[in-house]
């Protein structure tokens, strides 16, 4: 069979993993690509490359080997200068090679949003030592928080509430970086009442939306989310024309996780992703289409229907507890378990190793005449169920 297209995925974590599962879904060949073998998204490709995506040299030569369609990043740190190099010699990256090069920093999307779109943000600045940091500090004020400027899953992001912690706040930050540069944004903490992620999707035929995931966080990662999370009309309508802009001058095709901050009417730009997002895992079950399906259809130039939702939904993150190579789950079938009101499902990433707050999986729940509460309860229910045993546990 010839593929519909071949698609090199740069990051193979569980978000890649069903990523792939999306795309071959529709006759794409996929070669996956991690720094360690087993990653989630090699086990269910057509091929796998085992390399550091940061090394440039080894990023050309696998896009010189397998000659893609479609080069598909899903992490941030990635060479990006060759993506650029490869773009202007005709190959597809997506969504485009200056989307990954703004969002693999938070600086450098902040200020597109920020300085050229002129989004409302909450106030920030940066800084490449200590020293700035503290004085980036005194003048944003107390409290603030602190992200590396390139990080994954909240890594090195805390809040920082008195003068003493400036320093341990930039201490972590530093433990947290991805990436060559030493660098962190300081941002004035927002007294939001909800934040939500808007799934935005650019098409050939113009930018569609899903409906608003509401999110929980903890240590800067999320932990539960659920769709859709009630707006106004106002703030809504102010979310989806932020959302076009950006994506907008982003340019390409596929799906966005745009991040904002609501208070009551008044919604802030937080950050973007040009690829589908953790919290919007609740997708696997609210949509007819999940945000992979459409991340896909997106790239592929393909029709997109009615995005339709199914009913009140949830996801609950599963989280292991230590550092292990030797482990089992155990409670799957008590977590599938039918429960009054409520569908449940489980997905487990298959990571080969645990780490201490590692997601390991996730549960989802869906209510299709009740309400997002009852099924963060029936989500959060489920991944209760689930258990982790280590290898020295017998």
């Amino acid at each position: 069979m010839t593929p519909t297209a071949k698609i090199l995925l740069l990051g193979s974590g569980e978000l890649g993993r069903e990523f792939v599962i999306a795309a071959k879904r529709l006759g794409a060949y996929v070669v996956a690509c991690d720094s360690y073998a087993g990653a989630p998204a090699m086990q269910v490709a057509d091929a796998a490359e085992i390399f550091s995506m940061l090394d440039g040299d080894a990023l050309a030569a696998v896009i010189e080997k397998h000659k893609p369609d479609h080069v598909v990043p899903e992490v941030e740190a990635i060479r990006t200068e060759v993506l650029k190099d490869y773009e202007d010699r005709g190959f597809s990256i997506v969504p485009s090679a200056r989307a990954t090069m703004l969002t693999m920093n938070r600086d450098r999307i902040r200020d597109v949003a920020a300085s050229e779109l002129g989004l409302t943000t909450s106030k920030f600045l940066y800084a490449e030592s200590l020293d700035e940091m503290r004085a980036a500090v005194d003048e944003v004020g107390i409290p603030c928080v602190v992200k590396p400027v390139m990080s994954s899953s909240g890594k090195g992001q805390s809040i920082v509430t008195a003068p003493g912690a400036v320093d341990a706040a930039w201490d972590y930050a530093v433990s947290g970086m991805r990436g060559d540069r030493q660098r962190v944004i300081v941002e004035a903490f927002v007294a939001f009442d909800y934040e939500i992620t808007l799934l935005t999707i650019r098409t050939r035929e113009g930018v569609l939306f899903c409906d608003p995931i509401g999110h929980r966080q903890e240590r800067g990662d999320y932990q539960e989310s659920w769709q859709p999370t009630p707006m106004s009309k106002k703030a809504l309508a102010a979310a989806q024309d932020m959302a076009r802009k950006v994506v907008d001058n982003l340019g390409g095709y596929g799906l966005f996780g745009v991040e904002f901050f609501v208070a009551g009417e008044k919604v802030i730009f937080s950050e973007l992703s040009p690829r589908p997002h953790d919290t919007g895992m609740v997708t696997l079950i609210s949509q007819n289409l999940t945000e992979f399906d459409l991340h896909a259809r997106a790239i592929l130039g393909l029709p997109i229907p009615h995005i339709q939702l199914l009913g009140a939904a949830a996801s609950a993150v599963i989280l292991a507890d230590r550092d292990a190579e030797d482990f089992r789950f155990e409670g799957l079938a008590e977590a599938l378990a039918p429960t009054p009101g409520a569908e449940t499902d489980i997905r487990l990433f298959s990571k080969p190793v645990t780490r201490r707050n590692r997601r390991m999986g996730v549960a989802l729940a869906l209510t299709r005449d009740g309400t997002a509460e009852q099924a963060r309860e029936a989500a959060r229910k489920a991944a209760s169920r689930i258990s982790i045993h280590y290898g020295e546990e017998g």
